[in-house]
C-alpha cells in the first residue's frame, strides 16, 4: 500500500468563510469576521487502499484555511469535540490552539497550560493588524504538542494587504502547501516514534495531505505558501531543473528584495513565500520540487522529493497573474496600530536598549533554553521568565546551538525578529531569510543573532512562548517563557477560560468557498 510519488492529485485545503461579519459598534472601518472549527475525528485517505483517521480541525487535513484582510478583526470558536484520549497518546484529549505568527493577546496566544478539555469550547481572538503574511494554526497543548499536530491538527490562516494584492499573484495564482512527512501502520493508522526524544521523520512526504502530489500550472507565475507542517524534519527545496526560485516573503512577510536561490533551508514552523515562472516551459512538461534535505534528518528512499509540477495550456482567466518577477516589493512601511511601532527589517543594532543570549541544549535527558525547561516555569507558578521588555523595547538576541549534532527551529511568540548575524554564512543571513522572521532555524553549533521589537497594542501586554519547534523537543522539555510589560496582565491561563459547550454538534455548519478543479 505503498504510496507512488507522482500519482496523487493536488489539492488546495478548502477555504472557511465566516458565519458572521459586521463592524464593530456599526463602524465601517472596524470589521470584523466570525469563524467556527470543531476539532474532530475524521477520515483521510492517505495510503491507497486505507483509511487513515486523523484528528483535525473540522475532522480534515490540513484544517480549512481561514483567508482574511489585514485589519479584520477575527473569532474562532474552537469546539473540542475529540474523544477521551488522543490518538497517540492515552491522556485525556486537551487541547490548545495556536495562530503561529499573530500578535495575539497571551490568553488567545495558545498558551501551553491554556487548554480547552472535551466538550469545552473557547472563542479566540485576533486583531490581524501586522502586515501581509501567512500565518497558521496548530495545537500546543503542553507535552502533547507533537502527537496532536501530527494527528493533524494544523491550518493556514493567510492575511492579505493592499501592498501584497498589488505586487504578488492573487487567487489562482496563490497556492498554500502544507508540507508534512508522516509514517504510518500495516492498517493505514498513523505511526509514532519519537527516536527517544529526539524527533520524527517519517518515510512518506505529503502536501497538503496528498502524498507527493502533482499539481497542473498553466505557463504563469506561481506564488507558492510554503509552510513545513512537519514535527521533526526539515526540507531543503529545489527544482529538477535547476532554475531559481524566487523568495518573495518570509515568516512575518514580504521580503525588501526579492532573492533567486537554487534551493533555501526550511524547518518546521517556518513559512517561506516563493515565485516559480513556469512561462518557460511548454505543455506537457513536467518539473519536480524535490527536496536536498539538511544535516541529522533521517532519511528514506523517497524523501528526496516532494511533488510535481505538470505544465498545461494556459486557459481561462489569469486574474490574479503578475506579468514578470518583481526585484523589489513595498509594504508600505508595515505601519503599526499605534505609535511607537516600527518595520522590522528597518530595525537596527543602535536601537537595541538590551542585549541577551538563549544558549539551547541537551542536559540529564532534557531539551533546554539557558538551563531552563517548561517545568522550571511551572513550578515558579508562572513567574519565572527569561526577560521582561516593556512594549515597543527593541532588543537583540542570540540564540547559541549548544547541543552537538541538532538543528533547533527557534520559535519567539508575538514578535516578528530580522536576522542581523550568523556565525556561518560569513556572519550574515542567508539570502532566502533576508525578511521579517518568527522562527529561526539555528543549525548544528550555529548561533544565530536577532533584532526585536516588542510592538504590542497599548492595552497588551502579558506572558508568551519561546520554544524549540522541532515538537519533540518542546515537549521534552524545550520552552521557557517571557513577558512584555506588567507579565501578571492578561493571564494567558485564567482571563479567558473555556466554557462548555452546551450547544447542538452542527450548529455551525462549516461553508467552504468555491475552489479550483482538482489538480491545480
Amino acid at each position: 500500500n505503498m504510496p507512488v510519488p507522482y500519482a496523487g492529485v493536488f489539492r488546495r485545503p478548502p477555504e472557511l468563510m465566516p458565519y458572521q461579519t459586521g463592524f464593530d459598534d456599526g463602524d465601517p472601518s472596524r470589521p470584523y469576521a466570525r469563524y467556527a472549527l470543531t476539532q474532530k475525528l475524521g477520515q483521510a485517505p492517505f495510503v491507497p487502499g486505507l483509511l487513515t483517521t486523523v484528528a483535525g480541525y473540522n475532522g480534515i487535513f490540513p484544517g480549512p484555511t481561514i483567508r482574511l484582510n489585514r485589519g479584520t478583526r477575527s473569532e474562532v470558536r474552537i469546539r473540542n469535540a475529540l474523544p477521551a484520549s488522543g490518538l497517540l497518546h492515552s491522556s485525556a484529549f486537551r487541547t490548545v490552539t495556536h495562530l503561529h505568527g499573530s500578535a495575539s493577546l497571551p490568553q488567545y496566544d495558545g498558551y501551553a497550560n491554556d487548554f480547552t478539555a472535551v466538550g469545552k469550547v473557547k472563542n479566540y481572538q485576533y486583531p490581524n493588524w501586522q502586515a501581509a503574511r501567512t500565518l497558521w494554526y496548530h495545537d500546543h497543548n503542553m507535552h502533547l504538542t507533537a502527537q496532536n499536530v501530527y494527528s493533524g491538527l494544523a491550518g493556514i490562516y493567510p492575511l492579505h494587504d493592499p501592498f501584497e494584492r498589488a505586487q504578488l499573484p492573487q487567487g489562482e495564482f496563490d497556492v498554500p502547501l502544507m508540507i508534512s512527512d508522516a509514517m504510518f501502520k500495516v492498517d493505514g493508522s498513523l505511526g509514532y516514534n519519537d527516536n527517544e526524544q529526539k524527533g520524527l521523520w517519517g518515510d512518506i512526504i505529503m502536501v497538503n495531505g496528498v502524498p507527493w502530489p502533482t499539481m497542473k500550472v498553466k505557463p504563469r507565475i506561481y506564488r507558492f505558501r510554503v509552510l513545513v507542517a512537519s514535527i521533526s524534519r526539515s526540507y531543503r527545496p529545489t527544482l529538477s531543473t535547476g532554475e531559481p526560485i524566487y523568495i518573495v516573503g518570509t515568516d512575518g512577510g514580504m521580503t525588501p528584495t526579492v532573492q533567486a536561490v537554487r534551493s533555501w533551508r526550511h524547518s518546521t514552523a517556518e513559512r517561506y513565500e516563493i515565485l516559480i515562472d513556469f512561462r518557460k516551459y511548454q505543455p506537457g512538461q513536467e518539473v519536480e520540487l524535490r527536496n536536498l534535505s539538511n544535516k541529522n534528518n533521517v532519511n528514506f528512499t523517497h524523501t528526496n522529493k516532494i511533488m510535481k509540477f505538470q505544465v498545461v495550456a494556459d486557459s481561462g482567466s489569469n486574474a490574479g497573474s503578475i506579468s514578470a518577477i518583481p526585484t523589489t516589493l513595498d509594504d508600505g512601511g508595515a505601519p503599526h496600530p499605534d505609535l511607537g511601532g516600527l518595520a522590522t527589517m528597518g530595525l537596527t543594532p543602535e536601537m537595541a536598549k538590551v542585549k541577551r543570549r538563549l544558549v539551547v541544549d541537551r542536559g540529564n535527558g532534557l531539551w533546554r533554553i539557558n538551563g531552563m525547561t517548561w517545568a522550571d516555569v511551572e513550578n515558579s507558578n508562572f513567574t519565572k521568565l527569561f526577560a521582561n521588555p516593556q512594549p515597543y523595547d527593541i532588543e537583540q538576541w542570540t540564540i547559541i546551538n549548544a547541543s552537538g549534532g541538532w538543528f533547533h527551529p527557534v520559535h519567539i511568540h508575538l514578535v516578528d525578529g530580522k536576522i542581523i548575524g550568523r556565525n556561518t554564512n560569513g556572519g550574515k543571513p542567508f539570502a532566502w531569510e533576508k525578511g521579517p522572521k518568527d522562527v529561526f532555524y539555528v543549525g548544528e553549533s550555529e548561533s544565530v543573532t536577532v533584532l526585536m521589537q516588542f510592538d504590542t497594542r497599548k492595552e497588551a501586554g502579558g506572558r508568551y512562548m519561546i520554544h524549540c519547534h522541532n515538537l519533540v523537543h518542546e515537549d521534552h522539555d524545550m520552552m521557557i517563557q517571557f513577558a512584555v510589560g506588567d507579565y501578571r496582565v492578561n493571564d494567558p491561563i485564567t482571563a479567558d477560560v473555556p466554557a462548555v459547550d452546551n450547544t447542538p454538534m452542527g450548529s455551525f455548519p462549516p461553508i467552504y468557498g468555491p475552489g479550483f478543479p482538482a489538480g491545480t
